[in-house]
């Protein structure tokens, strides 16, 4: 295991430019506008939450499985695999690089099942369709894109340092940079940028959001302002995003717009 982010596959692999992330995504964005694009991938960025939080998983193993998600889909078509099929794959296989242990197969489609028929039932109107056997097979495909590079350096350890460095008595800051944290999963950051920077974006946010004046402490700070400022655009630009958005009314109509994935699943 990697045990520092600069020699590892996340930093040499897996942070990508955005101009190639955007030719990556052409074949979508002749169906999909942008927005329309990231909207459905915030939808399957909360199935990921809401289904690790069913199975009682820590944060680490929900982000990793999101960031797991968003590297397929940075170098696939969205008609590739089905969204619905690979996120509950990306779940499985995060619960075994985090060491969580394996979840069953039989608890995992048991999960997807009720969580599609009780929290996501605005979106679907069937039921889960996929198998055992079509989360082992998606699995195979997902190593092959991942290349194998499976260990995912998050936000959350860097954040705990820089807030142990501005002082103690700041559970109230670190709780609310944790929340931002979590929100920039739902955003193309972690294929962008380090997690120290997107940590320290995330923390900028938190301070703005409580008024919390700390410009003298941040700028002591060994980092380019230039990229944490982008970090923080792309946060502010979720929260503008969220603002008019309403899931439950929208989603339907952009699944039936997303670009359909070849393969159908067999009963």
């Amino acid at each position: 295991m990697a045990g520092n982010f600069w020699q590892s596959s996340h930093y040499q692999q897996w942070i990508l430019d955005k101009q190639d992330l955007v030719r990556e995504r052409q074949l979508d964005l002749q169906i999909l506008s942008e927005e329309e694009y990231q909207k459905i991938c915030i939808f399957f960025s909360n199935f990921i939450q809401i289904l690790g939080e069913q199975l009682k998983l820590k944060q680490q193993v929900i982000a990793t499985a999101t960031v797991y998600f968003k590297r397929f889909y940075a170098r696939n078509s969205l008609k590739c695999i089905d969204p619905l099929l690979l996120s509950p794959t990306c779940v499985f296989l995060a619960s075994k690089v985090e060491e969580f242990g394996v979840i069953s197969n039989s608890r995992l489609i048991t999960t997807c099942q009720t969580v599609l028929k009780n929290k996501l039932n605005y979106a679907y109107t069937q039921e889960f369709p996929y198998r055992t056997n079509h989360i082992l097979e998606c699995e195979f495909y997902l190593l092959e894109n991942l290349d194998c590079c499976l260990i995912v350096f998050q936000p959350y350890r860097p954040l705990l340092q820089l807030v142990q460095d501005i002082g103690p008595h700041e559970d109230q800051l670190l709780a609310l940079a944790w929340r931002v944290v979590n929100d920039s999963l739902r955003t193309d950051l972690s294929l962008l940028y380090p997690p120290y920077q997107i940590a320290i974006g995330c923390l900028q946010i938190a301070c703005v959001m409580m008024q919390k004046d700390l410009k003298s402490w941040f700028a002591e700070l060994n980092v380019d302002i230039d990229k944490i400022q982008e970090i923080s655009r792309y946060i502010i630009n979720l929260f503008e995003l969220w603002k008019t958005y309403d899931e439950k009314k929208d989603i339907q109509g952009l699944l039936n717009k997303m670009p359909k994935y070849k393969l159908q699943p067999t009963r």
